[in-house]
């Protein structure tokens, strides 16, 4: 990936109306670390997670960095009965983007979104579609652009 990719994330935000600041960021193994070197805590980091649905057809859930989906409650706001974590290259292909880079914004398909209830009034941080990149803005303004359902969907993380 490269700052193409970041392009077309600064491109479906203009087109959206969206004001985003994209920062370049020394690369993190993981988000704890994405979390120091941008000097925020991990639940200012919003992960998007692609999610496959049974019939092969994704959708993107926005969660805290300090949280995990709880799928018992993300299935019931999206009424099916089963959901999954796509494999790396699935995401890959879904998206257009590499697992720790993926943002809503410029997708090569513009899924729909379910977002947490947990990051609204917040400013935020989450991937820029390159490794190296945080994408910061308004949570709210977000979820409004991408017509987003917003739902408490995450649970604590499991400890590590």
């Amino acid at each position: 990936m490269s700052t193409t990719d970041t392009d077309r994330v600064r491109a479906a935000a203009s087109a959206l109306g969206l004001d985003v600041v994209v920062r370049e960021r020394p690369e993190a193994r993981s988000l704890t670390e994405a979390a120091e070197l941008l000097g925020l805590r991990p639940e200012d980091i919003v992960k998007t997670l692609v999610v496959k649905r049974s019939d092969d057809t994704f959708l993107f859930a926005l969660i805290p960095g300090d949280k995990a989906i709880s799928w018992p409650k993300l299935r019931a706001v999206v009424g099916v009965n089963k959901l999954q974590m796509p494999a790396p290259d699935v995401a890959l292909a879904a998206t257009g983007y590499d697992r720790g880079t993926i943002v809503p914004l410029g997708s090569s398909t513009a899924w729909p979104v379910f977002a947490d209830e947990s990051i609204l009034g917040r400013r935020i941080a989450m991937g820029a579609g390159a490794h190296g990149y945080s994408l910061f803005v308004d949570a709210d303004a977000l979820i409004a652009a991408l017509d987003a359902t917003v739902a408490d969907i995450s649970a604590p993380a499991p400890q590590r």
